[in-house]
């Protein structure tokens, strides 16, 4: 069975999910592309403002969902109730403390739920695609296991079968790194300024925490600095 030609697209407000909307406006257009954000508990809110920013940019109208109580109980830096400050430095750099496996920062399972979530909607819609933007450099190491390609065909093949073989899960930079994904967002002329990927919650991005760090070497590996600095 085809799949229809309408997607919903997992959208924080960052790189990654920016550039996989992009791709699925130029694919099926944008009144067959449905934007979902998510809330989950993070300690701040600049990337679901910048998720907003971008869909004025795009004229699109979002879909929202919070599943923050669903994270009541997880202790990652990256959530309101943690006790830990998120860390500084590269996830390599991060591991290389502890050994390969998940960093502070990963919530558990997180992008397991959002899919799940977002392919309910996707069915409602009438929608035959689901896009999320995971890429090697955040599956490195098992940094973030729900990003690795074995996560995504495992994830790919139940919703699939779980769909009535009515939807398909697109990763389309799941064997890509962040400098490859910026290219892409280039030709695409992805408006990268107004994105948001710091974990930390402050006026402009710290530069220091992983996913900072990620996102400028990615820009400077495609000969610019990061334009939201």
């Amino acid at each position: 069975m085809e799949p229809k030609n309408k997607a919903v697209v997992l959208f924080s407000g960052g790189v990654d999910s920016t550039t996989c909307l992009a791709l699925a406006i130029e694919r099926f257009g944008k009144d067959n592309v449905v934007p979902l954000s998510i809330a989950y508990g993070q300690k701040h809110k600049k990337e679901l403002e910048a998720a907003q920013n971008i869909l004025d940019f795009y004229g699109l109208e979002g879909k929202s969902l919070d599943v923050t109580k669903l994270f009541a109980f997880s202790n990652s830096s990256l959530l309101t109730q943690s006790t830990e400050a998120v860390p500084e430095g590269s996830y390599a750099e991060q591991q290389a403390g502890h050994g390969e496996g998940p960093v502070s920062t990963y919530v558990p399972f997180r992008n397991g739920l959002f899919l799940s979530a977002a392919a309910s909607l996707a069915l409602s819609l009438d929608c035959g695609y689901l896009y999320y933007g995971a890429h090697a450099d955040d599956a490195a190491g098992n940094a973030y296991p729900d990003c690795t390609d074995a996560f995504y065909n495992a994830m790919g093949t139940a919703l699939y079968e779980g769909s009535g073989y009515e939807l398909k899960l697109e990763a389309p930079f799941i064997h890509s790194n962040k400098s490859d994904v910026v290219r892409e967002g280039l030709r695409l002329q992805v408006p990268y300024e107004l994105t948001w990927s710091c974990y930390e919650g402050g006026e402009r991005p710290c530069g220091h925490c992983g996913t900072c760090i990620d996102r400028i070497e990615a820009f400077r590996a495609n000969g610019m600095e990061d334009p939201a600095l």
